[in-house]
């Protein structure tokens, strides 16, 4: 399948697993699943045929790993990123001491003040390493990435999750535990 391909399908399963499920006649069960079957005759009813072998291509070649199937192959989810509601049956996990973050250079002013909330999202997604946060940030103008003092924030109290795909997520960061990189 050609890269353009890849991305349009891509594109089209995050907004409907992640925040339009509705909009194709899915419902999403606990952990954000849906059958593989349901969601492929779902597309092809609303004028976006995928086939079998295409969604195994975007599944495993996903840049970012947003999607994953169950142990059995039958059921498909976005691993986070939702804005619908879901619960996505995430253990709580130990983070790393060190988180990132990554935005765009027009957000630093009032995260500075305000902390990272999770806006229309479950959570706050953060990244292992700065040049991921980088590439994030720079999907919303000139990238500015932020040190988050993860161990901290996990020794007060604060509960992080690590999706499937390696995101960690949070509900919120108070400035305090911020710094500019």
């Amino acid at each position: 399948m050609n890269n353009s391909r890849l991305v349009k399908i891509s594109k089209y399963l995050s907004k409907h697993l992640r925040h339009q499920p509705e909009r194709i006649g899915i419902q999403l069960a606990p952990g954000g699943w849906v059958s593989v079957d349901k969601l492929l005759a779902a597309c092809k009813k609303h004028a976006f045929p995928i086939n079998h072998i295409e969604l195994n291509e975007v599944v495993a070649n996903n840049d970012k790993k947003r999607f994953s199937f169950d142990s059995t192959g039958s059921l498909i989810r976005a691993n986070q990123g939702h804005s619908v509601d879901v619960d996505l049956q995430l253990e709580p996990a130990i983070p790393p001491d060190v988180l990132y973050h990554g935005t765009g250079h027009g957000a630093v002013e009032a995260i500075l003040q305000e902390g990272l909330r999770k806006m229309s999202r479950h959570h706050v997604h953060l990244s292992r390493d700065v040049a991921t946060a980088r590439k994030v940030g720079a999907r919303h103008g000139r990238p500015e990435v932020f040190i988050v003092d993860a161990a901290t924030m996990n020794k007060v109290g604060y509960t992080f999750y690590c999706s499937e795909n390696g995101v960690w997520l949070v509900e919120h960061i108070p400035a305090q535990y911020l710094q500019k990189a």
